[in-house]
C-alpha cells in the first residue's frame, strides 16, 4: 500500500436532512481544504446554508460543520 492509499479520503455522507439550526457535526481529515469543499458543495446541494472551521478535536486535525439557520 502506498502512501496516497493511506490518505485518500473515503466519500462521505452528510447528515444534512436531520440536522436542526445549532447542530454541527466533526470529520477528522488530513486535508482539510478538500473536505470544506466536499461540506459546501453537499450544503448547497442540499439547499441550506453551513459554517465550516478547520479544528482540532482529541488530537485530530478535521473540520467541524454548522448547519445555520
Amino acid at each position: 500500500m502506498d502512501m496516497e492509499q493511506l490518505t485518500e479520503e473515503p466519500e462521505w455522507v452528510f447528515p444534512y436532512a436531520y440536522m436542526q439550526p445549532g447542530d454541527s457535526f466533526f470529520i477528522p481529515t488530513l486535508r482539510p481544504a478538500q473536505m470544506i469543499y466536499a461540506a459546501d458543495t453537499a450544503a448547497k446541494k442540499a439547499e441550506i446554508r453551513v459554517k465550516i472551521y478547520t479544528c482540532h478535536k482529541d488530537g485530530h486535525l478535521g473540520i467541524r460543520v454548522w448547519r445555520m439557520a
